[in-house]
C-alpha cells in the first residue's frame, strides 16, 4: 500500500551570489520517512530547511505540502530564549499558531483592547478602518494634489496588508518590505511642495526605508521571546541574536551613509551635522550590539534609532527655515 507523500520539492535551486548551494534538487518525504542532512558548514543545509518551512524561497523549483501540514524551522542557536522550554521553542517554530492566539502569546500585545476582549473582533472594524483610509486620501487629494493622495494610500496599503497581513508571519523579510511605508510618507509630505518629487525628497524616502530594518530588528532582539513563542520569523527568531546584530550593523551603516547624501542635493550644513551626530551615535550602540548581543544592549540600538531618525527629521526641518 503506497505510503501517504508529506511533502515534496521538484527540481529546488538556490545561490547566493555565484555560489550554487544546490540545483535541481527533487525528493519526497512520506508518512515514517526519517531524513538527515549531512554537510560542512556553508553547504545550504539550513538554507534548504528554511526553504521546506517557507521562511525562504528557492530561486527555482516548487515545494509542495499535504493540506494541513506546519513544518517549523528551529535555528542553530546555543542559547534558546529566557524562560522557553523545549516544547515551547518547537511550538513556537511551527508558525501555523492560531491568529487570535499570537498576541496572547506575547508580553508587548496581551494587554491590547482586543486581546483582552475591552473590543470585540468584527467586521464592523475593516469598515471602519477603510472608511478612514479613504477620507485620508480623499483629504489629501483635496488639500494637496493627486500624488499626495496616492502615496497615503500606497503608505496605508503597504503596512496594513503588505506587512502585517502578506509577510509578517512569513518571512524575515517582512520588516524590510514593510519599510516602504515610510517611505510612501516621506513622498506624500514632498508632494505637497511639487508633485513630482525631487532628488532631496527621493534621497530621505530612502533614508526612511533603510531606517526600518536596524530599527526593529533591535526591537525584535529585544523582544525575541515573545516573537518566538508567537510564531513570527522576525530575524531574530530565525537566525539567532549574534547573526541578526551583525546584519543591524551592517544595515545601520547603509543608513548613516544615505541619510549623508541629501546635503549633496541643497541639504545644508545644519542637516549634515545632524545626521553625522545622530548616525554616529547609533553606529556607535550597534557596534555595541554586536559585542554583546542581547537585551540591553539591543533596547540601547533601538533607543539610538529613534535619536537617529529625529536627527535627520528635526534637522532637514530647521536646515529649511534657517536657509
Amino acid at each position: 500500500m503506497a505510503r501517504s507523500l508529506l511533502l515534496s520539492c521538484e527540481a529546488v535551486s538556490k545561490a547566493y551570489g555565484t555560489r550554487a548551494l544546490f540545483d535541481d534538487l527533487s525528493f519526497g518525504l512520506a508518512e515514517g520517512d526519517q531524513a538527515g542532512l549531512v554537510g560542512p558548514n556553508g553547504s545550504g543545509k539550513s538554507t534548504l530547511l528554511k526553504i521546506l518551512a517557507g521562511i525562504e524561497d528557492p530561486d527555482r523549483g516548487t515545494r509542495s505540502l499535504r493540506s494541513g501540514l506546519r513544518i517549523g524551522y528551529v535555528p542553530q542557536d546555543p542559547v534558546f530564549p529566557a524562560r522557553s522550554t523545549v516544547d515551547e521553542v518547537l511550538a513556537a517554530a511551527l508558525t501555523g499558531v492560531d491568529e487570535d492566539e499570537r498576541p496572547r502569546r506575547m508580553a508587548r500585545t496581551r494587554n491590547r483592547p482586543f486581546v483582552t476582549g475591552a473590543l470585540r473582533h468584527g467586521p464592523a472594524w475593516l469598515w471602519l478602518i477603510g472608511a478612514m483610509l479613504a477620507a485620508a486620501v480623499l483629504a489629501a487629494a483635496v488639500a494637496a494634489n493627486i500624488p499626495a493622495a496616492l502615496h497615503v494610500f500606497l503608505g496605508a496599503f503597504t503596512y496594513g496588508v503588505v506587512y502585517t497581513v502578506w509577510l509578517k508571519r512569513r518571512t524575515w523579510w517582512n520588516i524590510v518590505i514593510g519599510g516602504l511605508a515610510g517611505s510612501f510618507a516621506v513622498l506624500a509630505g514632498a508632494a505637497l511642495v511639487s508633485p513630482t518629487p525631487g532628488p532631496a525628497a527621493l534621497a530621505l524616502a530612502a533614508v526612511l526605508f533603510l531606517w526600518t530594518p536596524p530599527h526593529f530588528w533591535s526591537l525584535a532582539i529585544a523582544w525575541r521571546d515573545d516573537y518566538a513563542r508567537a510564531g513570527v520569523p522576525m530575524l531574530p527568531v530565525v537566525v539567532g541574536e549574534a547573526r541578526a546584530a551583525r546584519a543591524i550593523l551592517a544595515s545601520s551603516g547603509l543608513l548613516v551613509a544615505a541619510s549623508l547624501v541629501p546635503f549633496a542635493f541643497g541639504m545644508g550644513l545644519i542637516y549634515l551635522a545632524a545626521a553625522a551626530a545622530g548616525g554616529s551615535y547609533f553606529l556607535l550602540q550597534c557596534w555595541a550590539l554586536v559585542r554583546r548581543p542581547g537585551r540591553e544592549t539591543a533596547r540601547a540600538a533601538f533607543r539610538a534609532s529613534l535619536l537617529q531618525l529625529s536627527a535627520v527629521l528635526c534637522g532637514a526641518m530647521l536646515d529649511a527655515v534657517v536657509s
